[in-house]
């Protein structure tokens, strides 16, 4: 039976172990969306993952919603990706891109020209933006016509192009976490009448385009993507979870693509996004590699591997304090003590000196 430090056949990668680093945001790309050396760094010391999913990268000025973070739509941000890349392939890594559009979860300030952010219909969400200047309330964002979205597509097909010529090992779509493929996803935040609204098979339409766009650049085998159905964050909800993401799970099936990434958030809120159910149903649905996430110790990971919940185990928290986890957990050795006022933006406090378990592996 595999376990947790057991190996892992990924498209055309063999992953050392079953634990990820998850999807990060951490704030430190410059304001231009360049990637820094010192996210190289960060990265690089992360690099004894199975597979680091980098932070969830913009794919157009259009799709940024939160400061200083990174994308990949032009030639500097693509230079600055190339660095990090290298750092961890010279530390042995394996690396996927996340490609990311928020949706309305922006604020003009943050759009190009001080534009509306754009969504699949016009609902404001509770609550606040991030922006430079500080939180500011959501604005009522502006519904996309149905003839821009193949410019939507676009725009995830060269971001895949160009994560391929920063040296990534392939993407992970993001469709969670109430970003703008998870607005159209659910029928809260999706009140169309064209043929991206209506049924689950409508409303998972945009979400197949762009797989469809991507997998052409890289091949299915590279090519991830992340599902949150129960996930309340951004103000997110849907009427029946279960059905819509069974459903969409079932569409996702005959791509054959790398992995499922279905993230367990909301299961500490319970109904507060919809009816709740049993996520195992989608894993029993899903007919090629699974990952899990939110909430893992060491003890839950390995049983989630045993007992076949997961194939992969993605960890977020555990890893920004523990550069070295997989030796951590590994040796079921202590852990570092996170530093929440650091999560986000700043320098290299709480980012890059987090210490090893042994001191040499810094520099290693």
């Amino acid at each position: 039976m595999p376990d947790l430090f057991s190996p892992l056949p990924l498209g055309p990668s063999l992953l050392p172990n079953r634990i990820v680093m998850a999807p990060l945001t951490r704030n430190r790309a410059g304001r231009d969306g360049v990637p820094t050396a010192l996210m190289a760094e960060y990265y690089a010391q992360r690099a004894s993952a199975g597979l680091i999913i980098s932070e969830a990268t913009c794919i157009s000025p259009q799709a940024v919603g939160y400061p200083s973070t990174p994308g990949i739509w032009n030639g500097a941000q693509v230079g600055g990706w190339a660095r990090v890349t290298q750092a961890v392939h010279a530390h042995g890594g394996h690396i996927y891109c996340q490609l990311w559009h928020v949706g309305r979860v922006s604020h003009p300030s943050l759009q190009p020209g001080g534009a509306l952010p754009v969504a699949p219909s016009a609902i404001r969400p509770a609550g606040e933006a991030m922006t430079h200047e500080g939180p500011q309330p959501f604005v009522t964002p502006r519904a996309l016509a149905t003839d821009e979205l193949p410019g939507i597509v676009e725009q995830y097909r060269v971001a895949a192009k160009n994560a391929q010529a920063a040296g990534f090992d392939g993407v992970e779509v993001h469709a969670a976490n109430g970003y703008l493929l998870d607005q159209f996803l659910r029928d809260g935040s999706n009140h169309r009448n064209d043929a991206y609204g209506g049924s689950v098979d409508n409303r998972a339409r945009l979400l197949l385009e762009v797989l469809d766009a991507v997998c052409g650049v890289w091949g299915s085998h590279r090519v991830g993507v992340r599902l949150s159905p129960l996930q309340p964050f951004n103000d997110m909800r849907d009427s029946n979870p279960e059905a819509t993401f069974c459903r969409v799970v079932e569409l996702l099936n005959p791509l054959d693509l790398a992995y499922l990434h279905v993230t367990r958030m909301g299961i500490d809120a319970p109904g507060a996004a919809g009816p709740a159910f049993d996520l195992a149903r989608l894993r029993r649905l899903w007919r090629g590699v699974y990952m899990t996430n939110h909430g893992y110790d060491r003890a839950a990971a390995m049983a989630a591997i045993a007992n076949g919940e997961a194939d992969l185990v993605a960890f977020g928290t555990l890893f920004i304090a523990n550069p070295d986890l997989v030796e951590r957990l590994r040796r079921n050795a202590p852990l570092n003590t996170p530093d929440p006022a650091t999560f986000y933006g700043g320098d290299e406090r709480g980012y890059t000196d987090y210490p090893f378990l042994d001191a040499g592996m810094a520099s290693s």
